[in-house]
């Protein structure tokens, strides 16, 4: 069985203690491929480093996490770009709109994203989306930005039935992640409505663990709990959703 963990930040301060080792115990749990997102500039050596480190699982991307857009954002896109034309990603990513964290950030997130849209189509690579009190927003974006190569995951998926919908119409697979397993999380209550086609598997580690380690550091072994919840509620083996799942994240990563 493999096991694809489309969005984990394996490479954070949170990992800095036994990230080897972290690492070696999703291997044996069967989490074998492993996708990077970026977040910010600061962060780029380490990403690399960990590719190093593990060059057969880990997969990296590149891209400015929203809530690092600040007043320096078009030097940040300057480094994503520069990043761009240096190697291969497979990815840019994570980008999007967060307004949780800081509303008033809003009309430069806008532009990073869509500056970000456009690095995505000029290098043929999907994009990895992050969405956070933003539904609107983002839709709105996608709506204008729509076209046959755009294309990749709308991260840690939390909208209702509808959003699902809705995302999956802009060539947009969901990820999903520990949410699904969470009492309040609601996504549990549709999500196999959803053909798994459109679904692929995330941790977003050391954020979001799934139940029963809610409110713990998240790490990718934990994978294995959302494909349990999810044999559960689509009522096949986890082996066919590890399967589906993992042949979805190539056709979204092409690897």
């Amino acid at each position: 069985m493999v096991i694809t963990d489309t969005h984990t930040h394996l490479y954070i301060e949170a990992f800095d203690e036994d990230r080897r080792e972290m690492i070696e115990r999703a291997l044996e749990g069967n989490v074998t491929r492993f996708f990077i997102p970026a977040i910010d500039s600061h962060y780029t050596e380490s990403m690399l480093q960990l590719e190093k480190d593990f060059p057969e699982h880990i997969f990296l991307m590149m891209g400015l996490h929203p809530t690092h857009v600040k007043a320096n954002f078009k030097e940040e896109l300057k480094h994503v770009e520069h990043m761009l034309q240096k190697r291969k990603f497979y990815a840019i990513g994570e980008i999007g709109i967060d307004l949780y964290w800081d509303k008033s950030t809003l009309d430069i997130q806008i532009e990073a994203f869509r500056h970000q849209i456009s690095l995505a189509k000029q290098y043929r690579l999907p994009i990895v989306i992050h969405c956070r009190d933003a539904f609107d927003e983002i839709f709105s974006v996608l709506e204008q930005e729509k076209s046959e190569d755009l294309f990749g995951i709308f991260h840690c998926f939390t909208g209702t039935l509808e959003d699902a919908h809705k995302a999956i119409s802009y060539n947009m697979r969901l990820g999903i992640g520990g949410v699904v397993t969470f009492k309040n999380g609601k996504i549990d209550q549709f999500i196999n409505q959803i053909d798994l086609k459109h679904i692929v598997l995330e941790t977003d580690a050391p954020y979001l663990a799934p139940k029963p380690y809610r409110g713990k550091r998240n790490e990718s072994l934990y994978i294995n709990k959302v494909l349990e919840k999810l044999s559960e509620l689509y009522g096949i083996s986890k082996q066919e959703i590890a399967k589906i799942t993992t042949e979805n994240s190539k056709q979204v990563f092409g690897i």
